[in-house]
């Protein structure tokens, strides 16, 4: 297992307290705006920095509050083949969940459940194991093929300057969420904050990232970077949020069966 590097300082962590619960972000200092081509860019680089050209596997915790509800905690372990867009989610725990999973092939999202010992085909917008993450969370970023960008304004995210864009899917593409607000730092480039939205523009959620690292691929020569913690709040159903936190992130080639159905099957025998 390789070791990650935090990248983003507790001043994130911090201003999310604030930020999610009233803090409104405030502009700053105006300079030149980027253009078309460099604002493109800004997404390239995001999708760049968290791809690998070989494998990907992660451990990660999940803990569900939903108001009214006592809090529900998952543990996982989810499998990406960046090269062709492969992606499993394996639930290892609590007991009922475990072997329960997802599966994409093909731009097809599967989820199987061994309890009934079926598989059906949901669509992007699907709650993973019910909370509040979907496939997005866990996928390799492609918001440059997926989504045409526009910026808004250079803004202050608690103590951090930040780009605000705007992305509108585009034509054809299926994703989770038709339109998104990002901020990201200015310094890193780095994603601090999402807020997704319907295509009336009715905001859905919004997630902070706190904390990214990265690891070194052999197979990419080049680190590849990913969120060491997600944090989303339904903005729907107010007073429910989940949190994700990737425990281990491994590089190292997989099984190269293992994107199959056949494959996750066998883990509920």
């Amino acid at each position: 297992m390789n070791r990650t590097r935090p990248l983003t300082s507790g001043l994130l962590a911090a201003a999310i307290a604030g930020v999610a619960f009233g803090t409104v972000i405030g502009a700053a200092p105006a300079e030149a705006a980027p253009s078309d081509a460099e604002i493109v860019d800004m997404l390239k680089v995001i999708d760049s920095r968290q791809q690998n050209n070989g494998d990907y596997r992660s451990t990660a915790y999940l803990e569900q509050k939903e108001r009214g509800k006592d809090d529900t905690a998952f543990e996982i372990t989810f499998f990406r083949r960046d090269f062709d867009d492969k992606l499993m989610i394996l639930f290892l725990k609590p007991k009922a969940e475990a072997g329960k999973g997802y599966l994409r092939l093909d731009k097809n999202l599967f989820f199987y459940d061994p309890t009934v010992g079926k598989w059906e085909r949901r669509t992007e917008r699907e709650r993973i194991g019910g909370t509040g993450s979907n496939r997005q969370d866990f996928d390799e970023s492609r918001l440059a093929l997926e989504y045409t960008p526009k910026f808004v304004a250079e803004e202050k995210l608690g103590k951090f300057d930040v780009n605000h864009l705007t992305l509108s899917a585009k034509d054809g593409v299926d994703v989770a969420f038709p339109s998104v607000d990002l901020y990201l730092d200015k310094i890193t480039g780095n994603i601090l904050k999402r807020q997704d939205k319907a295509l009336s523009g009715k905001l859905l959620r919004t997630t902070y990232y706190p904390k990214w690292s990265k690891l070194f691929s052999e197979s990419k020569k080049a680190d590849v970077y990913f969120p060491a913690e997600i944090r989303i709040f339904d903005e729907v159903e107010k007073g429910n949020s989940t949190l994700i936190v990737m425990k281990e992130t491994d590089l190292r080639p997989l099984d190269p069966n293992l994107f199959t159905k056949a494959w996750l099957e066998s883990k509920s025998r």
